[in-house]
């Protein structure tokens, strides 16, 4: 399999406190890799770094085949990397459809011209956008809500929504932060098969941030386990459950 990510002596400074360092992880085509740790570990400032948030001190971070250091988010995401967050942030005054609609114009491919005049060529690309839209949310089973507040959704449909909106950019690499935070052992069972699903069916490469332990270690291929910013140990979740600096990290000892 080729690899589609690559971080190469990643470290973040802010000020005197460094929150990463020396972060060197890869992700295959269609892999399904872990960024554990305990809290503050540094998790989510590395999925920051890697989709433009924040801009690494030093080191390089290369998305199939490109260097991405220092990019910015929307540039990012263009080349085909999508994320979520450990915070639900959907649209709240949008419908569930104008979530999925609104991170679709990315890929419209229409001028400033034919929007402002609504030219035939603009509505017609305005109606493909609506025909995938509406199928997009046909395959994560939101269709029947697509007209309501996005908002008024249970909370486990507002995280298959975030990840809808996210499929809706077309990626390649998506990053999913803590997406099962909150949910109960049925809801974090049934949306493991979701990721699974949307893995197979669209092709993609997943990294994802996971507190429920059970997850990481049924869910991912490999597991990179960071702790205050510094990766302690990487392997398969096997390697993990038995590494002793992984247990002491977890554990509190020293």
């Amino acid at each position: 399999m080729a690899t589609l990510l690559q971080t190469t002596g990643v470290n973040k400074k802010f000020g005197g406190l460094s929150a990463v360092t020396d972060l060197n992880v890869r992700a295959d085509e269609g892999e399904i890799i872990g960024l554990i740790g305990p809290n503050g570990a540094g998790k989510t400032t590395s999925f920051n770094l890697i989709t433009g948030v924040y801009t690494p001190t030093s080191g390089r971070i290369e998305f199939a085949g490109t260097d991405i250091t220092g990019m910015k988010p929307f540039n990012i995401t263009r080349l085909g990397v999508a994320r979520t967050f450990q915070n639900i942030r959907l649209f709240k005054d949008m419908s569930v459809l104008e979530n999925v609609l609104v991170a679709q114009h990315m890929r419209m491919g229409t001028s400033l011209f034919e929007a402002t005049l609504r030219l035939p060529s603009y509505m017609k690309k305005e109606r493909r956008l609506l025909e995938r839209a509406e199928a997009l949310l046909e395959e994560v089973d939101l269709l029947k809500h697509a007209h309501e507040k996005s908002t008024s959704l249970p909370y486990g449909k507002q995280r298959r929504l975030e990840i809808a909106r996210a499929l809706a950019t077309e990626p390649k690499l998506l990053f999913l932060d803590e997406p099962a935070a909150g949910m109960n052992p049925q809801e974090s069972a049934e949306l493991m098969d979701f990721i699974f699903k949307i893995r197979d069916q669209f092709n993609l490469t997943i990294v994802l941030i996971e507190q429920h332990m059970h997850m990481d270690m049924g869910f991912c291929q490999r597991l990179y386990v960071l702790d205050y910013g510094i990766t302690i140990a990487q392997g398969t979740p096997e390697e993990i459950q038995n590494n002793p600096k992984v247990i002491a990290a977890y554990l509190g000892m020293e």
